[in-house]
């Protein structure tokens, strides 16, 4: 590593130091759970419209054995959940709001990836259901992406792109970046908030299907429903204070010389909007037993499902998350900030489906867990890069608008805990102060 990337400021960085400082309200003592490959450091799903560098992050929870929350709805879903029940449930739910004459009752979103081809596979040919899907564009498709996005097309679905305003996604991606260190941001309020508010102005649909709950990931039990909590994406308070890209709508009018237009698609529904338009939001995976890896064959076998030509950066697999070329450096953000890389969660995953021991994951993580994104890395650059042709006045905003390694390199510095990391001036290299075993 170039000297001059090492950190301004690298005596809160020492090896020795005996309390480091503590970054986003995470927990001081870094633990590990005994079952699968996720640490304590794992932040639970936000609310991303309340959102800023100074938010204290709600992580995922131990039990007094050690094991983490994900992994005790793993065994309730093994043990104690009547899936027989909950499918008649779901059958009793599509009854209710299944159109008479085709027209569509239901909304999936998703990008054509195995998880939401299944949705709707499954909701159109196994439960009659008439779904309209909708997919909110990546920053940047992968060839495999846009021809998963086609396949699920062409396996029988009307398909609703949205592809927000390029000018804009760009610089919010970027002041995303800059400002809390969360490429994906912008996009993932976009996925969130964008279907429901488009269900709404339809009007004669009321019926929304997001794939598996965030509770299997670690969320707190209100997320274990058939429901997604209403205030996970719809919002009482006044529009200026929400917050996208780590600043509130009134300051992004104010300093960037944006409208609410420009950024209407990204964010929540109000709380009486929703009420009044009586949409339902569901889980699919809360009725139906989700397995990752069955989707695969399944999307496979049914819908010419393409995978990544190569392992995504950061892990072992190519099957998930690969449609957009930007995810890889989502998941750096994630090591830099948490500790976590990309193996860390798919492994995670892995081990609670039974698919590899925990020992295996832990061989996994440490191979691949935050490897540096070297495959998009040009592409992703000039796509954050303020160029002139483009933003011509808003580059002058930016006292580095040309978004290059060096820059990013000094990001991560910025960002790393330092009760994560520490610095070692001999060897020139960030180290993980903990280590999964």
């Amino acid at each position: 590593m170039n000297d001059s990337l090492k950190p301004k400021s690298s005596n809160k960085y020492k090896f020795d130091i005996k309390r480091p400082t503590t970054f986003y309200g995470l927990p001081s003592v870094v633990k590990f759970c005994k079952k699968c490959t996720y640490s304590n450091q794992k932040p639970i799903s936000e609310k991303e419209f309340e959102h800023k560098v100074a938010t204290k992050k709600t992580v995922l929870g131990f039990n007094h054995q050690g094991i983490c929350s994900a992994c005790i709805i793993a065994e309730k879903k093994k043990n104690m959940i009547d899936w027989k029940k909950r499918y008649t449930e779901l059958k009793k739910l599509c009854d209710k709001y299944r159109s008479r004459n085709g027209s569509y009752d239901c909304i999936v979103p998703g990008s054509g990836g195995k998880d939401s081809f299944v949705q709707a596979y499954r909701l159109k040919y196994e439960f009659g259901m008439n779904p309209l899907t909708i997919t909110w564009a990546p920053h940047i498709y992968t060839d495999w992406g846009w021809k998963n996005l086609q396949s699920w097309i062409h396996s029988g679905f009307d398909n609703y792109l949205f592809t927000p305003n390029g000018k804009i996604h760009r610089l919010l991606t970027r002041l995303a970046m800059d400002n809390i260190f969360h490429p994906f941001q912008p996009f993932i309020m976009g996925q969130n908030h964008f279907p429901i508010k488009f269900a709404a102005k339809l009007k004669n649909i009321k019926l929304i299907f997001y794939g598996d709950p965030n509770v299997e990931y670690g969320n707190p039990d209100s997320f274990n429903s058939s429901s997604k909590p209403q205030h996970y994406f719809s919002y009482k308070k006044k529009e200026n204070d929400l917050k996208i890209s780590g600043l509130n709508v009134k300051e992004l009018k104010k300093k960037y010389n944006l409208n609410s237009g420009d950024l209407e698609p990204y964010l929540p529904i109000s709380h009486n909007e929703l009420n009044k338009s009586k949409i339902d939001v569901k889980y699919l995976g809360y009725y139906l037993n989700w397995h990752p890896q069955s989707c695969y064959y399944f999307a496979s076998e049914k819908g010419n499902f393409t995978t990544s030509p190569q392992r995504n950066a950061g892990t072992y697999q190519k099957y998930t998350g690969i449609d957009d070329k930007v995810d890889d450096f989502h998941y750096y953000t994630t090591f830099i900030k948490f500790g976590i890389g990309r193996t860390s969660y798919d492994a995670a995953i892995d081990i609670r489906n039974g698919e590899i021991t925990r020992s295996e994951g832990v061989n996994l993580v440490k191979k691949f867990d935050g490897e540096y994104p070297v495959r998009f890395q040009s592409e992703v650059f000039k796509y954050l890069s303020i160029d002139s042709l483009v933003f011509k006045k808003l580059r002058k905003k930016f006292k580095y608008p040309d978004f290059n390694f060096e820059y990013f390199q000094n990001l991560t510095n910025k960002f790393r805990s330092p009760h994560i990391w520490y610095y070692d001036l001999n060897k020139r290299n960030w180290i993980l102060r903990n280590k999964i075993i």
